[in-house]
C-alpha cells in the first residue's frame, strides 16, 4: 500500500500527530524496540516474554502498521513484521524544527529581557 505524501502545513502536522501519538503507548515503543533491530519477527517471536496475548500484540502492531512505522509481510502462514523508520525521522525531523522555533523564541525573549 502506497502512502500519500502530505502536501499543506497542516496535512503535514496531521501526521506527525498520529506517528507520534502511535508511540505513545510503552508497549508499542517495545514492539519498535525489538523491530528496530532489523530482523523481520512474527508475532510470536515478539509476544514472548510478555504479559500481553497474540491478539493484544497483533492490534498494537496494526496502530503501528496504520501510521507506517511498521508492515507485515507474509511468509508462508506467518506474519512477520519488520520495522520503517522513516515515519519516525521524519517526527523527528519535524520535532527538530519545531525545537530550533522554540530556540529562536526564546533567545528574543532572552534579548529583550536583558535591554
Amino acid at each position: 500500500m502506497s502512502q500519500k505524501i502530505p502536501k499543506s502545513p497542516v496535512a503535514v502536522r496531521r501526521k506527525q500527530a498520529r506517528v507520534l501519538a502511535a508511540l505513545g503507548d510503552v508497549t508499542r515503543l517495545a514492539l519498535v524496540a525489538a523491530l528496530a533491530g532489523g530482523a523481520p519477527l512474527s508475532i510470536a517471536q515478539l509476544t514472548e516474554g510478555q504479559k500481553l496475548t497474540r491478539q493484544a500484540i497483533t492490534k498494537h502492531l496494526r496502530v503501528l502498521e496504520e501510521v507506517g512505522i511498521v508492515r507485515g509481510v507474509k511468509s508462508g502462514r506467518e506474519s512477520l513484521f519488520e520495522m520503517d523508520p522513516a515515519p519516525i525521522l521524519a517526527a523527528r525531523d519535524y520535532l527538530d524544527a519545531v525545537s530550533a522555533q522554540w530556540d529562536e523564541v526564546l533567545e528574543r525573549l532572552k534579548g529583550f529581557v536583558e535591554e
